[in-house]
């Protein structure tokens, strides 16, 4: 599989004194130092750890951005105008915001969120489902996620199979290590 970029998706209210960022920003630091680009929804949190990580690493970092004004937009983070990432691309709303974070990254790695997180999750699950055989590598980060998954299959219609479609781990080297799995696959 031809990786090339990866794409950061969690929530923006993860503090910089947390253990999750300082994992995020070691994660984006190690995706950079191996030669892959960063990107993330240009925000504070998780995003902005995976610019710090990436930075780090000497590496470039895309941010995806959407601007919203005005009325109904008071559950939206925005931007973080601490968040430098190298390039920018902005879409018009917040849906395709994450279509294309979710579209341009080969690898998804979802860290702890949100509502936002939780949509981010949905789309690239149903995704690969869809596409299977022919999907990207989803890392679900922490070990709560076990927990997730766990009520999900003993709540919802999760088809057999469905469990193949992603990696939870919980450690920056692990991430590597799936990583670098799919990119020595052809």
């Amino acid at each position: 599989m031809n990786i090339k970029t990866v794409s950061f998706l969690g929530g923006h209210a993860i503090s910089p004194e947390s253990q999750m960022y300082k994992e995020a920003t070691e994660i984006a630091k190690l995706c950079a130092k191996s030669g892959l680009i960063v990107l993330n929804g240009g925000g504070p949190g998780i995003m902005k750890a995976a610019t710090d990580g990436a930075h780090l690493g000497g590496g470039v970092v895309v941010g995806i951005t959407t601007y919203l004004g005005g009325v109904g937009r008071s559950n939206y983070e925005g931007t973080d105008p601490n968040n430098k990432f190298d390039k920018e691309i902005i879409e018009e709303d917040y849906f395709d915001r994450t279509k294309r974070l979710l579209r341009e990254g080969d690898v998804h790695i979802i860290f702890k969120g949100g509502e936002g997180t939780i949509s981010e999750f949905g789309m690239t699950w149903a995704m690969s489902r869809i596409h299977e055989g022919f999907s990207k590598p989803i890392i679900l980060y922490g070990l709560f996620w076990k927990n997730i998954m766990k009520a999900f299959e003993d709540n919802m219609f999760i088809r057999q199979g469905s469990e193949a479609l992603y990696h939870i781990v919980d450690n920056p080297n692990k991430v590597m290590e799936v990583i670098n799995i799919y990119r020595t696959e052809r």
